[in-house]
């Protein structure tokens, strides 16, 4: 049976499907993110505790991906990112009637649970599916839907959040994410070079612990959790600054500042081209550079130069993903699902990590405080990278 390739009918449907899973599932993932000073007041608690409706979600979303990818095996790909998309935009509307700060964190670790069955599953079909030469710019464009959503629900929750309500907020976008799940069913493709295993939870370990005797893998791995560390502390607390003197811009403000997101949807398709043509271990190096360049110019004073460096550390960020990602994706030779679910385990791992510690450098040291510890997990992914270039034998570049 033939690949998927640029130019078919059917590259168009799985690109589009999985853009549209990847928007609502990075919407809904994220739609608590803009609310963490609202969550603070109206709850009265901390940002660091206020920050646990997110990192709880991608905690329980990291733990779930390895068992979820594993179910796949042997239930098949898409019928589980069906269930999981779906489930996932319910549980958004049952958000919004939440009586207390303890029965939303409830609700987010549940809602962590059923993201888990879009993420690896969707990089492993497309590796699966996608003719190796079109892989990475098919990986890229997934990922771009990833920003484009993690964008839009943030805007979205921002702008209804002024209007209205964080309430009403979760209701339109709990609405809006059903509607999209039933375009996903009608338009991905059945797999055509899946087979169905038997599940056996001795083969998954197995499995696991194949690719963590790679080292290039743990690299990969130790890469993805610093980025992702200091991508969600960047946004988690940038509305905590740019909400208080001399700022003191409103919430639709904050959240329309998330717009940046869409340099991501250049820089993760554009970086794939790149790889293809300098080297992956070249334009992943470059991307974490800008990212740190990004982080430290939005240690100015002056709001446009925090903008800007916002614009830079999101341009590197989504550009160095999509690589990395897709890396894991093309260096396994078996059992691709586990290997991207490995991935992500660590990707959102470092979510919860950066998520919640950044709480406690905001709270003693201020924006200073969370960018050092951002600076200083980016110094460590670019040891790590640095690192894959020593190890050419264990390395494909």
């Amino acid at each position: 049976m033939e690949y998927i390739q640029r130019g078919s009918r059917e590259y168009k449907h799985t690109n589009w499907a999985l853009f549209a899973a990847g928007f609502i599932t990075f919407a809904n993932l994220y739609i608590t993110q803009p609310l963490l000073p609202e969550f603070s007041k109206e709850f009265n608690i901390s940002p660091a505790f206020a920050s646990l409706s997110l990192s709880v979600t991608t905690f329980a979303l990291a733990i779930s991906l390895v068992i979820v990818s594993s179910l796949s095996e042997a239930w098949g790909r898409k019928r589980l990112m069906t269930i999981s998309i779906f489930a996932s935009s319910i549980l958004t509307l049952a958000l919004a009637f939440s009586p207390t700060f303890e029965v939303l964190l409830g609700l987010r670790i549940v809602q962590g649970i059923t993201f888990a069955g879009l993420p690896a599953i969707a990089m492993a079909y497309l590796g699966e599916e996608m003719h190796p030469k079109d892989l990475g710019v098919a990986m890229g464009l997934y990922i771009s839907g990833n920003s484009v959503g993690g964008l839009a629900g943030r805007v979205m929750m921002g702008t209804l959040t002024d209007l209205y309500s964080w309430q009403i907020g979760m209701i339109v976008i709990g609405v809006l994410s059903l509607m999209i799940s039933a375009y996903f069913v009608v338009a991905l493709p059945s797999s055509n070079h899946f087979v169905a295993r038997e599940l056996q939870f001795k083969n998954l370990w197995k499995s696991l612990v194949s690719h963590l005797k790679d080292p290039a893998m743990l690299n990969l791995y130790g890469i993805g959790f610093f980025l992702m560390a200091s991508f969600v502390m960047l946004y988690n607390y940038i509305g905590f600054k740019l909400l208080a003197p001399p700022y003191s811009l409103s919430t639709t403000i904050v959240g329309w500042i998330f717009i940046v997101y869409l340099v991501g949807t250049v820089s993760s398709t554009w970086f794939g081209k790149l790889a293809n043509e300098y080297g992956r271990r070249n334009i992943l190096l470059i991307g974490t550079v800008l990212m740190l360049t990004g982080a430290l110019i939005t240690l100015n004073v002056s709001l446009i130069l925090k903008i800007v460096g916002i614009v830079v550390f999101t341009f590197g960020f989504f550009g160095s993903h999509s690589i990395a990602s897709g890396w894991v994706s093309h260096r396994a030779k078996h059992d691709k699902a586990q290997a991207s679910s490995l991935y992500l385990f660590f990707y959102y791992f470092g979510s919860s990590v950066g998520g919640t510690a950044g709480g406690f450098f905001w709270s003693h040291f201020g924006w200073i405080g969370v960018i050092g510890l951002i600076t200083f997990f980016l110094l460590l992914a670019i040891v790590l990278i640095r690192l894959l270039s020593l190890k050419r034998k264990n390395v494909i570049a």
